[in-house]
């Protein structure tokens, strides 16, 4: 890179600052609560269809209660909600945005 266009850039990356501390809190904080491959692997499972606790536990061999902190995090993180189905809450995505981010994330890692 040209040592002026270089120059140029670090002076617009001083002035404008990078990245903006609540930005860079909403990054990180988005990162710790899907850092974890089990909440992982429930939100990839969201993305297929709306689920219960005893739906997912079963599909992930786990207990209801280990399932039931994982989605209070993934809930705390604005990632999942539930509804009200009778007796049960069944969980679904926010929305699929976050699914475009782990195929980005898998596409990379396979490069």
């Amino acid at each position: 890179m040209d040592k002026q266009i270089h120059n140029k850039k670090l002076d617009q990356l001083v002035s404008n600052g990078i990245p903006l501390d609540d930005h860079a809190k909403k990054i990180a904080d988005f990162f710790k609560a899907t850092g974890e491959p089990t909440r992982v692997r429930i939100i990839l499972a969201l993305a297929q269809t709306s689920l219960s606790v005893n739906e997912i536990a079963e599909i992930l061999d786990m207990s209801q209660s280990g399932i039931s902190h994982q989605l209070k995090t993934l809930r705390d993180a604005r990632i999942v909600s539930g509804d009200r189905l009778g007796k049960e809450v069944h969980y679904h995505l926010i929305d699929n945005h976050i699914v475009n981010i782990f195929e980005q994330v898998i596409k990379h890692s396979d490069e």
